[in-house]
């Protein structure tokens, strides 16, 4: 058994310096995702308020992961290529309560859309909702991911007010975007991909970047 797993790492070491580094930031990157949103979960909860917040870029962010995750799982994907989704999606509806909670904006409309949204998924976790359809849906998540992010950013421009968002949560978000560069660009070479995780490096951190700005601007006010 001792020989077996020597020869399992010496081949897997024979992969190259470079690839084996790449499977490590995959490691990294989902590990962190277990955590992403917590630190930002916490802030509002411990702040009781959500003010910088955009409710419309957590909206967007919803729709993305739930596509992304009903896509894989409708067409019977391997569950470790997609595990971060249903973990980013529980921290999501945590994340969404709160911040609706703290701006009043948990009234019948949105309960409404809350059982809707049940509905929908239910019809997939059944597999009765159309895969097509999910195809069709799959092209939009990654301009929508990204103009969640600019929502943020806006957001705490607009308020010039950072208490309630998470420094962490984008910092990790920048980091987690930043090691995706890497793999991507060593093990799949998918361009539409890179792009993709380089603009959403440079999103996350600009709100990082906002909100260590505005947070030390309004302590200092204090």
């Amino acid at each position: 058994m001792v020989g077996a797993l020597g020869d399992f790492l010496s081949e897997y070491l024979e992969r190259g310096l470079v690839l084996v580094i790449a499977d490590l930031l995959s490691l990294i990157t989902v590990s962190s995702c277990l955590v992403i949103k917590v630190p930002q979960i916490n802030t509002i909860r411990a702040n009781e308020s959500s003010k910088g917040i955009s409710v419309l870029g957590l909206c967007l962010e919803l729709f993305s992961y739930t596509v992304m995750l009903s896509y894989n799982y409708t067409s019977g994907y391997d569950f470790l290529s997609y595990m971060e989704y249903p973990v980013l999606l529980l921290q999501e509806y945590v994340l969404i309560f709160y911040a609706f909670k703290y701006q009043d904006l948990l009234g019948k409309r949105t309960q409404v859309v809350a059982v809707l949204y049940g509905i929908l998924v239910t019809l997939i976790y059944l597999k009765l909702f159309p895969i097509i359809i999910l195809t069709f849906l799959v092209p939009f998540c990654t301009p929508i991911g990204a103009t969640s992010k600019v929502l943020q950013l806006l957001a705490i421009l607009r308020t010039k007010d950072a208490s309630s968002v998470s420094r962490t949560t984008w910092a990790l978000s920048a980091f987690t975007n930043m090691t995706r560069i890497y793999t991507v660009f060593f093990q799949s070479h998918d361009w539409m991909l890179l792009s993709n995780f380089l603009i959403s490096t440079f999103l996350s951190a600009s709100v990082f970047a906002a909100a260590c700005f505005y947070k030390k601007k309004t302590t200092k006010a204090d």
